[in-house]
């Protein structure tokens, strides 16, 4: 199908994928990437996200903010199906370097060890790192 039909059905639908390399608090990058990703996704676009070395922590159950004093955001994670963002994929090598194991994160990722992630990444049209 060629870009001009796209077009003229509604736009040309494009992968972004968001890579998130930081921890979820001490910096903004991770809350502007979650907001960033919700925006992208209401132009239907193809939205994925990986996680990535710190980043990994985005997703970790049980995150308590109190004594930072800021919101813990990590919920809305699991608000993002409701937003057809489905495809979540954490690197495996820096998953285990942290101790952490699927069972420790809030919502079903795609464990991918670095290879496949990489892989994966070269398929997007748009990548965004956070």
């Amino acid at each position: 199908m060629s870009d001009e039909m796209d077009m003229e059905e509604g736009g040309v639908i494009k992968k972004f994928m968001f890579v998130n390399r930081k921890a979820p608090y001490g910096t903004i990058y991770a809350l502007e990437g979650l907001e960033v990703v919700l925006i992208s996704a209401a132009f239907e676009q193809d939205v994925s996200m990986a996680f990535i070395d710190d980043g990994v922590y985005e997703l970790k159950k049980g995150q308590d903010t109190k004594e930072l004093g800021q919101k813990n955001f990590s919920p809305t994670y699991r608000a993002l199906e409701g937003y057809d963002i489905e495809k979540l994929y954490v690197e495996r090598e820096s998953m285990e370097a942290r101790g952490l194991t699927e069972d420790d994160l809030l919502v079903d990722v795609i464990v991918m060890d670095r290879a496949e992630l990489a892989a994966k990444l070269d398929e997007q049209d748009v990548l965004i790192s956070f």
